[in-house]
């Protein structure tokens, strides 16, 4: 009686094929985070705007309150007074500065807390759904790689 050999090269080509990559998953992916570069772009770039008008909006009032300390007095008395208005206008604009500044940077801090978490959560269920389809496919693979070896 002669001994049938096993081809094994077929069974492995067949468990192989068994277990198909699924690009869709890659794709999907890419598209999560592609949308993600995309709206965190959009805050950055919000932000750089928004910061822009405002360091913008100080200097032509700097510049405006150099331009009142600076015109020609009568008095003598005129320019120690322009001197502390200036002084007291700049400190005032600085603080109103800074606090929009600290509200660009809490706008950008919340936008960006609410994408990642969003993110998240898509990134996630999209893990668990592959996570699912792979274990259904590699166990339907492995049964069909038994049922052959047999």
């Amino acid at each position: 009686m002669a001994a049938k050999t096993q081809d094994y090269t077929k069974v492995m080509k067949d468990m192989m094929g068994a277990f198909p990559v699924d690009m869709n998953g890659m794709q999907d992916a890419f598209k999560t985070q592609a949308t993600l570069s995309d709206k965190m772009s959009k805050v950055a770039l919000d932000a750089a705007d928004k910061s822009t008008e405002i360091s913008t909006k100080w200097t032509k009032e700097t510049l405006a309150k150099v331009a009142d300390m600076t015109a020609v007095k009568e008095d003598p008395a005129d320019y120690t007074k322009a001197l502390t208005d200036f002084a007291s206008a700049q400190a005032e604009m600085a603080a109103e500065t800074m606090a929009a500044f600290a509200e660009v940077a809490k706008n950008v801090q919340m936008n960006t807390v609410e994408l990642m978490l969003a993110a998240g959560k898509d990134i996630s269920e999209d893990a668990s759904e592959a996570v699912k389809k792979a274990t259904a496919e590699v166990t339907a693979a492995a049964k069909k790689a038994t049922a052959v070896a047999k």
